[in-house]
């Protein structure tokens, strides 16, 4: 499996399907799963609210549509959507997210994943505990899918967290 940090907008990438971290309910309203909907299309939500609920450690894969990726692995990080303010989702759901967005992949024989920052932000994660934790779990699956994967992000200091948490896993 090769492994490449690409600073850019996830939503952007050319690649067979994208992670988007969400809640239980496929509910798309906040951040990322905000923007992928406006990007994508309302089809995309839609399809992942009649997947719900969608337990934490568990993905739903739905189509890309307006996307360049071809499809959305929908991974909860929290069971309810997040209000306002800090939610605090804790770096063992995003463990549990990352795992259950490479085990999807790994079904469909997805050969080409993007992986965003999954629990900061609003939801309470460092960057660097949140990179170590995508990290190890990639390091952890051992199948033959994917083979390609970007671990994305606009913004240089998670860019920094996973080139750092990828330096240590070499190590």
């Amino acid at each position: 499996m090769i492994v490449h940090v690409v600073k850019a907008a996830i939503s952007d990438l050319t690649v067979t399907a994208i992670v988007n971290p969400t809640n239980s309910f496929g509910i798309m309203d906040h951040g990322l799963a905000r923007q992928l909907r406006e990007q994508g299309g309302q089809e995309i939500e839609d399809e992942a609210r009649a997947l719900a609920p969608i337990a934490v450690g568990a993905a739903v894969v739905t189509g890309g549509h307006r996307l360049w990726a071809k499809q959305v692995i929908h991974t909860p990080m929290l069971e309810e959507p997040a209000s306002r303010g800090p939610v605090k989702i804790g770096v063992e759901n995003v463990r549990r997210a990352a795992r259950a967005a490479l085990l999807a992949a790994s079904r469909l024989q997805l050969d080409v994943l993007a992986i965003p920052a999954i629990g900061i932000g609003p939801g309470g994660v460092e960057p660097n505990e949140a990179a170590r934790a995508i990290v190890d779990e990639i390091r952890a699956h051992k199948q033959p899918f994917p083979q390609v994967i970007y671990l994305a992000d606009p913004k240089d200091e998670m860019i920094w967290a996973f080139e750092e948490a990828l330096r240590a896993s070499n190590g």
